[in-house]
């Protein structure tokens, strides 16, 4: 997709609402909720990848002088002090991409990468970077990030492309893989030895970046952990179009939305067999808004009802768009409206939502060539319009399900989503892995493998045990041959107690109950079909 150069005088802070603003620095954080999970499990693992023994073969600043593809400029210098010993790199690849490689002291062999939130542009000092920076230090990865070629401060939500059109596609899955490449050349040259093996872990769209590495460069990673992927950007940008036109029709207030999540509960959560407050496959309740949710009379409007406008309302949110009567993304599940609040359902009647101002951002500096900033989503016709998101879908979605280098290069993939995720529609998870085992056959499971979290929203959080250690999961599996058959996921409260553990399954199977001990330890729970 190529963009055209905006015209002078356009300015790159027209037409972004707060809400866009607030969501991309969320997603950006969250993933820092989901990496302080990574490496818990490290004192079982199969493999003892906290031994550093690897030193520099060159002094720090002697990386300033490297030559790098498209490199616009290098710095380096040795860190100490609150950070473990390191050497630091910084630097430019063309246009704007930045990038930082942090080196151990005492390295590993082993290369470890995170990715961005919403629409990118990440601070590389945010301090929850910084804290999973160093987390990687302490135990011996080298590690990099990126900006993807913007600066979100500078140029908030979609306006980056206004003052450079090829940030779209740096945004899109360029910048990861250039920074990735230009890492581990950094790597190389300073310890005198090439990586041994390179990990990526990441939430949200750090898991779309995640499994397009996979899908587009799969010499890039051994081992790609994806979280919550946004695997269908526009799908997701037309399920948030269509929940805004919803609201907008008929509100909701938070007292009606605590009653719908209410009625889910009391009709969901025995489904599996099991009343637990958790929604094993939220697919197994047959719940109709319509039907299953107090209706409110023709002369009122209360909080302990709906009118048949609000209950259309959310049963449309819970579908998904139509176009033309046919189905074209899949809708918030049932057990997801506890979050709704904020993402799916405006804080107030007029007002969008973070997640309508993620998509509006999306729909007008990035599907529409040349960008429309006034565009006005009130006018968007599922029957008529539908498609003008596939230009930009063949860019950004990572929905290629021909994952056949990535596995015969002997890489292995992990993902994990919610099934009450109010961000991300968590059926593009589930979508795809389906899709990749449709194209790569029943052995699918040999290299790739899908945990589905009950309760769990978005990459971490909600009211299901939610944490769990991905990233142990990934190094056992490609250095040792190890395949995650279960993973442990933990509630945790605030002050460190936890409340219940339940093993995650890989996908299709669940975790049941042997009908024996309590409902809040693993043990008493096997994975079996469901």
């Amino acid at each position: 997709m190529a963009h055209r150069t905006p015209e002078p005088g356009v300015s790159a802070c027209k037409s972004v609402g707060v809400s866009v603003l607030a969501l991309s620095a969320g997603l950006a954080a969250l993933p820092s909720a989901a990496h302080a999970q990574a490496f818990a499990n490290r004192e079982s693992a199969a493999v003892d990848y906290a031994a550093a023994e690897q030193t520099p073969a060159r002094p720090c600043a002697d990386l300033d002088g490297l030559a790098l593809d498209g490199l616009v400029r290098i710095t380096a210098a040795p860190i100490a002090g609150a950070s473990p010993a390191h050497c630091n790199v910084t630097g430019v690849l063309a246009p704007e991409i930045a990038f930082e490689v942090a080196l151990p002291d005492s390295w590993n062999g082993r290369f470890y990468m995170v990715g961005n939130g919403g629409l990118a542009g990440d601070a590389l000092d945010n301090p929850g970077r910084v804290a999973q920076r160093d987390e990687a230090l302490r135990l011996g990865f080298a590690f990099a990030q990126t900006n993807t070629g913007h600066y979100s401060a500078e140029e908030p939500g979609g306006t980056f492309v206004l003052s450079n059109p090829q940030k779209a596609i740096d945004y899109a899955w360029r910048a990861v893989h250039e920074t990735a490449a230009a890492a581990k050349t950094i790597a190389a040259d300073y310890y005198g030895e090439p990586v041994s093996y390179a990990y990526w872990n990441s939430c949200s769209n750090g898991g779309r970046q995640g499994l397009l590495e996979a899908q587009r460069f799969p010499d890039d990673f051994d081992g790609v952990v994806a979280n919550a992927p946004w695997a269908n950007q526009t799908g997701f940008t037309l399920g948030a179009i269509w929940n805004q036109q919803a609201m907008t029709r008929a509100p909701l207030t938070p007292g009606k939305v605590e009653l719908v999540a209410a009625q889910v509960m009391a009709k969901c959560d025995a489904v599996d067999g099991l009343e637990d407050g958790l929604i094993d496959d939220p697919r197994a309740c047959d719940f109709d808004a319509t039907r299953d949710v107090p209706a409110c009379t023709a002369d009122e409007d209360a909080d302990s009802c709906l009118t048949p406008d609000q209950a259309l309302a959310v049963a449309d949110i819970h579908r998904g768009p139509q176009s033309n009567g046919e189905s074209i993304m899949t809708g918030f599940l049932p057990g997801s409206e506890v979050a709704w609040m904020g993402m799916v359902v405006p804080p107030e009647p007029g007002a969008q939502t973070a997640d309508f101002g993620l998509a509006d951002n999306i729909m007008k500096y990035l599907v529409f060539d040349p960008p429309r900033p006034d565009w006005d989503y009130r006018t968007f016709d599922f029957d008529e319009d539908a498609d003008v998101v596939e230009a930009w879908g063949e860019q950004a979605n990572a929905t290629d399900p021909d994952l056949t280098e990535f596995r015969d290069g002997g890489g292995k993939l992990i993902m994990t989503y919610g099934w009450a995720d109010q961000i991300l529609q968590p059926l593009m998870g589930v979508e795809y892995y389906e899709d990749v085992v449709a194209e790569m056959g029943p052995d699918t499971a040999e290299f790739a493998r899908l945990f589905m979290i009950p309760g769990m929203t978005h990459c971490a959080g909600g009211y299901g045990p939610d944490r769990h250690d991905p990233m142990t999961a990934i190094i056992d599996w490609v250095e040792a041959g190890v395949a995650p058959d279960t993973m442990l996921a933990s509630r945790v409260t605030p002050d460190g107690e936890v409340t219940r553990t339940r093993p995650l399954c890989p996908y299709p199977q669940v975790a049941a109950y042997d009908g024996d001990g309590s409902i809040d330890a693993a043990e008493n729970f096997a994975c079996a079909a469901p």
